[in-house]
């Protein structure tokens, strides 16, 4: 394996910085180069997400329309009932996702909660489906506990930089996320952890963001790029728009720094071209969400995916060997 390819944890923010300040050509030549020595070009790992709960969250992310804090027209709801999240489950597998992932709009769950999720991953795990939760901040046994269950993966978002941070966010702190990292990696779950671009960041706070990631004791196995749906009501509804092309150099750049996980195409894509789109699969993306909502905001139909998907010659990613 060449240098360029090698999986590092190591990174240091000025090696990081000299990535960031590539011409455009040179980045994406090297990040197109890394990921064909990590990857099929033209397969592409397919996820649905689904809010299992929503609303009534109490944190205070400034992006969330799920947030209590905020009139969205987002309404506190129940627990989906297990029949319906099987039935979205099976219509999951039917449209070709391999991973059906499960959100919850809580600041950390409850003890019955943690319960009743683990019921959800084993009836889904049995479909043949790879399962992902996202619920919070989670304790270490908490983390052990959906292990047993037969979760595969867990989400939990850095959003931006440490510095960034607490202008988005004031009722968790990024230290309390590291921490739910720790303990999910100590359960022995894959890590799902990304971040958003359209905060109000500078170009820093995105590569401070890339090298936290790059940098943890070992790289997320799955890493989602968020571009921010702007929902009014939420602090950052209004917010510039990103560059589409400042945020294909997110992808390039997340893809050199971690050759080995897989880089989502997540929240945004509705305000993405094709051309964009395209872009980031070159630049390294390989993984999307199928569906037409992405928990409360709005994502592509899959008639209109499977469409692009056909045209750049993509396929969809075949489940892993020994998985469900």
């Amino acid at each position: 394996m060449s240098e360029t390819s090698a999986i590092r944890n190591d990174w240091t923010l000025d090696e990081v910085w000299a990535l960031a300040r590539l011409p455009f050509n040179d980045l994406l030549f090297r990040a197109h180069t890394i990921h064909r020595q990590h990857f099929d070009p033209n397969a592409v790992q397919v996820s649905t997400l689904v809010s299992v709960k929503t609303g009534g969250c109490p944190e205070d992310c400034a992006y969330c329309p799920q947030s209590v804090h905020y009139d969205t027209g987002v309404d506190a709801g129940h627990m989906m009932d297990s029949a319906e999240v099987l039935e979205r489950a099976r219509a999951a597998r039917a449209g070709g996702a391999t991973r059906f992932c499960m959100g919850a709009a809580w600041r950390s769950p409850k003890p019955r909660q943690v319960e009743q999720f683990a019921g959800l991953i084993r009836e889904v795990s049995a479909l043949g489906l790879e399962t992902c939760a996202t619920l919070g901040m989670l304790s270490e046994p908490q983390a052990r506990q959906l292990k047993d269950a037969g979760l595969d993966y867990y989400n939990h978002n850095l959003d931006t930089s440490e510095r960034h941070y607490p202008q988005v966010i004031s009722t968790r702190s990024y230290r309390d996320r590291l921490e739910t990292l720790q303990h999910v990696r100590n359960a022995g779950l894959k890590v799902c952890c990304g971040g958003i671009i359209g905060l109000g960041e500078e170009l820093r706070d995105r590569v401070e963001l890339l090298h936290t990631l790059a940098t943890l004791p070992a790289h997320p196995d799955s890493v989602p790029i968020n571009q921010l749906v702007q929902v009014e009501g939420t602090p950052l509804s209004g917010t510039a728009a990103v560059d589409p092309l400042d945020f294909v150099r997110v992808i390039a750049l997340a893809r050199i720094l971690m050759p080995a996980s897989h880089v989502r195409l997540s929240a945004g894509r509705t305000d993405m071209s094709d051309e964009m789109q395209a872009l980031c699969f070159f630049a390294g993306a390989n993984s999307l969400f199928f569906g037409e909502r992405l928990l409360t905001t709005p994502n592509p139909a899959a008639d209109r995916d499977q469409l692009l998907l056909d045209r750049l010659g993509l396929r969809p990613e075949p489940l892993a060997a020994g998985g469900h």
